[in-house]
Parts: C-alpha cells; sequence; structure tokens
C-alpha cells in the first residue's frame, strides 16, 4: 500500500499549521523543509 503525495499533501499542511500557531518561529523552517521534499519528489518521481 502506498501513499500518494496528494493523499499526504493536506495532512503535511494541516500538521505545518498547527506547528506555526504554536511557534510561529517555525514558520521559516517549516516552508524550507516542505519546498525540499516537494522538489526531491518531483525531480525522482
Amino acid at each position: 500500500m502506498t501513499l500518494d503525495i496528494i493523499a499526504i499533501q493536506p495532512i503535511v499542511a494541516l500538521i505545518a499549521g498547527i506547528l506555526i500557531l504554536i511557534m510561529p518561529r517555525l514558520l521559516n523552517y517549516i516552508v524550507a523543509f516542505y519546498l525540499i521534499v516537494i522538489g526531491i519528489i518531483g525531480l525522482t518521481a
């Protein structure tokens, strides 16, 4: 059973949103990490 990237994105967005509400200073790191992961997945897929 493989998870599609389309199914994972809403979960990642929800977790990131909660983390940003709790610790707003994490915003830069969360955005950077998200962009890197999406870029790597896009290059390998």
